[in-house]
């Protein structure tokens, strides 16, 4: 990380002449566009239509992306919810927004860093000045505390976000509106709240200073994970203090290259934790991001790969009648329960305007998601081994599921589902590729049973 950002525009004037600059633009554009095409046929109009709409979100993307801050983060979270209610082309451009952001130079985050934790704090450690890590939001800094040399690590948010993600959330509602790149629907409306609070969410840093708290006391006595220790005395509403834990990352060369036994290990301490947040815990991890995970390595005999936990901002809790809709899908699908996954639909309003011809295709999907959590009766041949596990890399799980659930919904009678709802799925997209990438190959079904009961 050698090139760093000398100034971070928070200010609303800059944010806004930025915004409103690039919108005109995009707007003017796809004006243009739509008038040159008045006079083709249907189809021509609606191909063209799309290609300018692509070229439009292209473009404010990219300008988005210079802004940096909590204009970044809104970007992504559009990327990630945004297929149930945004265009194709308007979420894949979102996509390509990159979180690893230039960071700011030390010399502002150490004058960030003084005014929040005082000069005594502050002298207490020997700061890193090069970041472990950058984002949208902040970044983290190894630290080393004078006294007994204990290793931290300092997630430090910048300067102004937090402050800024009301205005900016609006700046970005306004800017797709204007440049026509989204649908004036009310489940657009209740989206962009819906991103307001999440982000909100991911800069209350004494909010999730607590949820590590808890989870740490979740997992407890169990070798197989381990969760941060949190250090208050060095913590402030804009700086998380934490231990440092040695680990490397899931996707590293290091975790393919373990056995297949260490890896079968890694991938059923994640189920397990997957089954617990839906069944006991009631709360989840929602950002499915492979960098919230760390494994910290064993010897494959006396001690166990334990998986790191990292990042609990995106933690958060589910009405009680949602959660208990999800363990009645999830325990009837497993069971293939057809009659109970159909008749556990009524009372919520996304269900209760189907016909029962949708419900019994919403069921099939369900009936798909959970095929590795099964005693794999239904699964295709060619994702069992001889000793009757299930092989996620050859599953073509996420790509069936998806189809099944394209043709459920391609029906006027179909509407966006409650965002709860999508959060539980978008944690078990998640982890499913987690299996898929360290190539795991379990009988899963052990891992749900005790939680059916």
């Amino acid at each position: 990380m050698n090139e760093k950002l000398h100034h971070l525009k928070t200010g609303g004037f800059e944010r806004r002449w930025s915004l409103a600059k690039a919108s005109i633009v995009a707007g003017t554009r796809f004006a243009t566009s739509s008038a040159s095409t008045m006079f083709s046929d249907e189809a021509t109009r609606e191909l063209k239509r799309k290609k300018s709409m692509a070229e439009q979100a292209e473009y404010l993307v990219n300008e988005m992306g210079k802004l940096k801050g909590s204009i970044v983060k809104i970007g992504q979270m559009m990327a990630l919810y945004g297929e149930h209610f945004l265009p194709d082309e308007v979420t894949r451009a979102f996509h390509r927004l990159n979180d690893q952001t230039i960071a700011l130079d030390w010399s502002i985050i150490e004058k960030h860093l003084k005014q929040e934790l005082g000069e005594k704090r502050f002298n207490d450690l020997v700061i890193d000045q090069e970041p472990l890590g950058a984002a949208s939001l902040a970044q983290v800094h190894r630290a080393r505390r004078k006294s007994d040399g204990t290793e931290l690590v300092l997630k430090i948010q910048y300067p102004g976000v937090a402050e800024a993600i009301d205005s900016d959330l609006s700046l970005v509602a306004q800017m797709m509106r204007f440049a026509r790149v989204v649908p004036q629907t009310r489940e657009f409306e209740e989206w962009l709240e819906e991103v307001r609070m999440m982000m909100h969410r991911e800069v209350n840093y004494p909010q999730e200073m607590e949820t590590t708290r808890l989870f740490h006391k979740y997992l407890q006595g169990d070798i197989r994970y381990i969760v941060p220790k949190v250090y208050p005395e060095y913590s402030t509403p804009r700086i998380l203090a934490m231990s440092y834990e040695h680990g490397v990352p899931i996707n590293s060369n290091a975790i393919m290259t373990l056995s297949q036994e260490r890896r079968n290990a890694l991938a059923i301490a994640s189920l397990e934790i997957c089954c617990r947040e839906v069944f006991e815990w009631g709360e989840m991890q929602t950002d499915p991001n492979f960098g919230n995970y760390l494994v910290r390595l064993g010897n494959g005999v006396s001690t166990p790969d334990q998986i790191i936990l990292l990042d609990f901002g995106a933690v958060r809790d589910f009405p009680e009648d949602l959660l208990t809709l999800a363990r009645t899908l999830t325990k009837a699908s497993v069971l293939r329960d057809r009659e109970t996954l159909v008749s556990s639909m009524k009372g919520f309003s996304f269900f209760d305007e189907m016909g029962i011809e949708n419900k019994k295709k919403i069921a099939e999907v369900c009936l798909l998601a959970v095929e590795p959590f099964t005693k794999l009766q239904d699964a295709p041949k060619e994702t069992v081994t001889a000793d009757g596990k299930y092989i996620w890399a050859k599953s073509n799980l996420h790509t069936r599921v998806l189809m099944q659930a394209t043709k459920s919904a391609a029906n006027r009678e179909f509407s966006v589902p409650p965002k709860e709802l999508m959060f539980i799925s978008r944690k078990f997209i998640g982890a499913y590729t987690f299996m898929t990438v360290i190539d795991a190959k379990i009988y899963a079904y052990d891992i749900i049973e005790p939680f059916l009961k």
